[in-house]
């Protein structure tokens, strides 16, 4: 066999062991491009629990869920508007107390795990029906966020972005 027969053997033979390992990738978690692992899908199914307890205006569950860490800057460069763990608890009761009707779609773009800790950046869609003085109003928001969560003993908690 010849030099050039020998080199193109051995790129042949790279570019099928190049193509299987592509074959062992692991597949997005349907809906998503995040791969299906099992933290992955733990992660996912927190965030869910907490899409679900919000769209049933549940605040005791969505407190339960926060970590006595949790810190909120609502995006904004004033601290006039932050709160932590015990002002969750009043801004959930005032804003879920308020509505009359909710939905909340969350399309999950990226989770990143490091140790403890995971990232999910998402792109929501709300729409609400509120209360206020003047009578009922209809809102909808679109936006992306990230939801910080920490690992305890048995779950995860929010760190911030509820």
């Amino acid at each position: 066999m010849c030099l050039a027969q020998r080199v193109l053997c051995g790129l042949v033979l790279l570019y099928a062991v190049a193509g299987l390992a592509g074959c062992a990738t692991v597949r997005p978690i349907p809906g998503t491009k995040i791969p299906d692992t099992p933290m992955h899908r733990d992660v996912l199914a927190r965030v869910e629990e907490y899409r679900i307890a919000l769209e049933q205006r549940d605040s005791n569950k969505l407190l339960s869920m926060a970590s006595p860490n949790y810190y909120e800057d609502s995006g904004t460069p004033s601290a006039a508007d932050d709160y932590g763990f015990a002002g969750l608890k009043k801004v959930l009761d005032s804003r879920l107390g308020a509505l009359r009707w909710l939905r909340y779609l969350i399309r999950y773009r990226d989770v990143r795990i490091e140790g403890s800790r995971a990232f999910v950046d998402v792109r929501y869609d709300i729409s609400f029906q509120l209360m206020t003085e003047l009578g009922e109003r209809w809102e909808r928001k679109q936006s992306e966020k990230r939801i910080e969560l920490v690992r305890d003993d048995s779950h995860w908690l929010f760190v911030s972005g509820m």
